[in-house]
C-alpha cells in the first residue's frame, strides 16, 4: 500500500475531467486513494477503476449541496478535497459583461468556499484531512486582462491563510497550492468562454493581442500537468500546512524570490512591459 494510501482513503477532486484535475485524481488512484471526481460532464471523466464520476456545476448553486451531500454520504467522508475546478475569462475588464464576471467569482470562489464549508466539519470531527485549494501563482503576479480570475485566486489564498489558523492542531491540513503554467487547454477554453462576454474591437485590442501572446506562449513551452499532481503529492505526504508553489523553477522559485526584493513599483513596470501593457 502506498504512503498517501495509508493516510486518505478518500478524495474529492473538482474539475477532474481534464488538465491539473485529471492529473490529480489519477495521482490519487495511482497512490490507491479512492477518487470522487467531478465534471459538468461526467462523462468526460476518464474510466479508471477507482474512480466515482460526480456531476457538478459550479455555475449552478443548487448543485453544490446536493452533489457534495450525495458524494460525501456514498464515501463515507472526505480525507481529501481538491478545490480544483475553474475557468478563466479574457478581457478588459471595462469592456466585459460584469453579469460574466460576476458569474466567475460566485462560481470559482463563492461556491467553492460553499464546497469546503460542507466538507470540512467532517475533517474536523475525524481529527484528520487536508484540504488543497488551487490557487495559483497569479496570486503573486497578477495578470493583465484576467481580472476575475486574479481575485478568484487572491481570494481562495487568503481563504487558505485563515483557515491554516483556524484548523491548527486539529489533525486537519490546509494547502494553498499555487500551480504556474501547465500544457493544458486553459487558454483555448478562456477564449472560447470569453467571445461572447468582449467586445470584438475596443481601444484595448492591441494589448489584448499581445498580452495573449504572452500567456500562450508561456503555456506552450510549460511542463505537463503530471508535475503538478507530483508536486502536490510531496505535499500531501508531508502533512502540514502551507503554501505549495509548483511550475518551473523560474516561475515557482527564483520569480517570487526576486518579487520580495525588488520593489514594487519596478515589479509592476517590469509586469507591465512582459505582457506588452506599458
Amino acid at each position: 500500500m502506498s504512503k498517501l494510501a495509508n493516510r486518505y482513503r478518500t478524495a474529492l477532486v473538482t474539475g477532474a475531467s481534464a488538465g491539473l484535475g485529471r492529473a490529480v485524481a489519477e495521482m490519487l488512484l495511482d497512490e490507491g486513494v479512492g477518487v470522487w471526481g467531478t465534471a459538468r460532464d461526467p462523462a468526460r471523466l476518464p474510466v479508471r477503476e477507482g474512480l466515482t464520476p460526480v456531476a457538478l456545476d459550479l455555475d449552478a448553486d443548487a448543485s453544490v449541496d446536493v452533489a457534495f451531500q450525495k458524494a460525501d454520504s456514498v464515501a463515507g467522508g472526505f480525507d481529501i478535497v481538491v478545490n480544483n475546478a475553474g475557468y478563466g475569462l479574457w478581457g478588459s475588464f471595462a469592456d466585459r459583461d460584469f453579469a460574466g464576471w460576476r458569474r466567475q467569482i460566485d462560481a470559482m470562489l463563492v461556491r467553492t468556499l460553499r464546497l469546503s464549508h460542507l466538507a470540512l466539519p467532517g475533517m474536523l470531527a475525524r481529527k484528520r484531512g487536508a484540504m488543497v485549494n488551487v490557487s495559483s501563482l497569479a496570486v503573486d503576479f497578477p495578470m493583465p486582462y484576467m481580472s476575475g480570475y486574479n481575485v478568484v485566486k487572491a481570494g481562495l489564498a487568503a481563504f487558505s491563510e485563515s483557515l491554516m489558523m483556524e484548523v491548527a492542531g486539529t489533525g486537519v491540513v490546509v494547502i494553498d497550492f499555487r500551480p504556474g503554467d501547465y500544457r493544458t487547454n486553459f487558454n483555448q477554453t478562456m477564449q472560447e468562454r470569453s467571445a461572447s462576454d468582449i467586445s470584438p474591437s475596443t481601444p484595448q485590442t492591441d494589448r489584448l493581442r499581445r498580452s495573449l501572446a504572452v500567456i500562450d506562449a508561456n503555456l506552450q513551452a510549460a511542463p505537463p500537468p503530471g508535475r503538478a499532481a507530483c508536486d502536490l503529492r510531496r505535499a500531501l505526504l508531508r502533512n502540514r500546512s502551507g503554501t505549495v508553489r509548483s511550475g518551473t523553477f523560474f516561475q515557482a522559485q527564483l520569480a517570487p524570490l526576486l518579487a520580495r526584493l525588488i520593489p514594487l513599483g519596478l515589479r509592476r513596470a517590469a509586469m507591465a512591459r512582459y505582457f506588452g501593457c506599458s
